[in-house]
């Protein structure tokens, strides 16, 4: 009881321990990366303020926190976050002596959590937000001007950490609450609903950026006519939907790493050109 009772005097963190177990991770979500652990360490790392907090004067309770947040996590880092602000205020509950808060509770929110908010975190940054701001600054750096890249860099940094930011402290003031918000058929909608939007949105900038014309010409009459004019007639763009339909086809069912599948378009495009259908 007097130990309990410790721990409850040193009272909730404080808003700069907060902040260094945000940044902790944050900054160094994918910093000791392994296939058996992924984000484990850079988890337990992030919890040293918590433990130092709670359990300097107890190393069996500070060895136990360290180790519970050692085991396998993976989620997308940004919106990831939730599952960190959620954590903390489990971990906050349980150092001040919360018997309501068992210490497995906050390992199987992370390992509940985790699979969920990768699909959203996924569909939202990777699938929404770099295409989009990427196809914006290519725009910008048309004439090789350098507001493109300065613009990408700083709307990137700006938007994810804001999404980093707002997903940390939701968490924290929710807590455990925050669980039925994101399991079941709600994170299936929400998933559904990024991954949908990212494809509409890969689709746009498929059909707007993506240039391929064929050089051929074939008889028409008495007189020959481009293959390409007669395509745009009844499939405006066909010759570049193939070229993205090719690519998924690599990506998705040959499994074909980024430079594997940016060669053979380059062979592609090679050869194309030599035969004079580019």
């Amino acid at each position: 009881m007097e130990k309990d009772q410790t721990k409850n005097n040193k009272g909730r963190l404080t808003k700069k321990e907060l902040r260094s177990i945000f940044l902790r991770y944050g900054i160094l979500t994918e910093s000791a990366m392994s296939y058996e652990k992924m984000h484990g360490a850079s988890w337990a790392w992030a919890y040293v303020p918590l433990a130092h907090k709670y359990y300097k004067d107890d190393p069996e309770a500070e060895k136990r926190l360290l180790t519970r947040h050692s085991v396998f996590y993976n989620t997308e880092p940004q919106t990831g976050q939730l599952v960190n602000g959620i954590v903390a205020s489990l971990e906050e509950q349980i150092g001040m002596g919360n018997k309501a808060v068992d210490e497995e509770m906050p390992v199987t929110v992370k390992a509940s959590l985790m699979g969920p908010l990768a699909g959203i975190g996924d569909s939202l940054m990777q699938g929404i937000l770099i295409p989009t701001l990427l196809s914006i600054a290519m725009g910008l750096s048309k004439g090789g001007s350098m507001i493109g890249p300065i613009f990408y860099i700083v709307a990137y940094a700006v938007i994810a950490t804001t999404i980093t930011i707002v997903a940390f402290r939701s968490g924290y003031k929710l807590g455990v609450n925050s669980i039925d918000k994101l399991m079941g058929e709600s994170a299936k909608r929400l998933t559904n609903m990024f991954t949908t939007l990212g494809i509409i949105v890969i689709g746009g900038l498929s059909a707007s950026l993506i240039s391929a014309n064929t050089a051929v010409k074939i008889p028409f009459g008495n007189k020959t006519e481009g293959l390409q004019t007669i395509l745009d007639g009844f499939f405006p763009a066909l010759i570049p939907l193939i070229l993205v339909l090719f690519t998924w086809w690599l990506i998705s069912f040959k499994h074909y790493g980024p430079t594997k599948v940016m060669l053979i378009l380059l062979v592609v495009a090679t050869v194309g050109v030599l035969i004079g259908f580019f």
